[in-house]
């Protein structure tokens, strides 16, 4: 698989050209989409053609994780003639909340075709694996590889945390010689009392609790040193570690 970073910010930053949360994987022909929060919709379109994705997975109910859901929508709707749809699965109440954005019932449903993340999933060549952590009410991390023969998950596959407030919640995702894509919101650390996220030395140690292959770290908020979180991170796993960027691109 390969793994392509879309968007990498966290809900806001001064990092010029930094897009909300959104990463692209790709196996052959097909093509996953990992969240889509605000300004990846561009980042996503100049990359693929979104109306060709094999599905869109929403972590949880966050709008930077999600609200880019809205361009997309209008692509499908007006770019085309007839119009495209594409598969998203996201928390339960997914489309209500786009669908209030616009004080519009079913504009989520005139383009997208809206499910509820389910433990496993097949979306194409891909098996996606989801688990709840704690974030929100509902929040998921996702392990995503590509399919046997069978339909079971086969080889190295990619973690990825979506927003998580526990490390332990992401290990039993993790298989030995896994990617873990894991945000760092507050860097360094510590993590503020209540903010159900994760500084970089935890995302090491989920990383080496886990047995990862190699660590990525994303999601990092403004005002956090992108050279500390490293160094925390470093502290914690072995293994490779990068602080990813919008237009990286990955081997998994």
């Amino acid at each position: 698989m390969e793994l392509i970073v879309i968007g990498a910010g966290p809900a806001y930053t001064d990092r010029r050209g930094a897009a909300a949360a959104s990463f692209l994987v790709r196996h052959g022909d097909a093509a996953l989409l990992l969240d889509l929060g605000q300004g990846a919709f561009p980042n996503l379109a100049s990359t693929t053609d979104p109306s060709g994705l094999a599905a869109v997975v929403i972590t949880h109910l966050h709008p930077d994780h999600f609200v880019d859901l809205v361009p997309l929508r209008h692509y499908l709707r007006f770019q085309f003639d007839p119009p495209r749809r594409v598969r998203v699965v996201g928390p339960t109440g997914l489309g209500d909340r786009l669908d209030a954005l616009h004080a519009h019932p079913g504009f989520a449903a005139a383009s997208l075709d809206m499910a509820v993340v389910a433990a496993l999933q097949r979306f194409g060549p891909f098996a996606v694996e989801a688990r709840r952590v704690h974030h929100t009410e509902e929040s998921y991390a996702l392990r995503v590889s590509v399919a046997g023969a069978s339909g079971a998950a086969a080889g190295p596959g990619l973690v990825y945390s979506g927003d998580c407030g526990h490390a332990e919640d992401l290990v039993p995702l993790i298989h030995p010689g896994d990617t873990l894509l894991c945000e760092a919101s507050f860097g360094a650390g510590p993590v503020p009392a209540g903010a159900e996220h994760l500084d970089a030395g935890a995302a090491g140690r989920a990383a080496t609790d886990g047995r990862a292959e190699r660590l990525l770290i994303t999601h990092i908020q403004m005002g956090y040193s992108r050279a500390d979180a490293l160094a925390a991170a470093q502290s914690a796993f072995a293994g490779p570690i990068q602080l990813v960027a919008e237009g990286d691109r990955f081997e998994v």
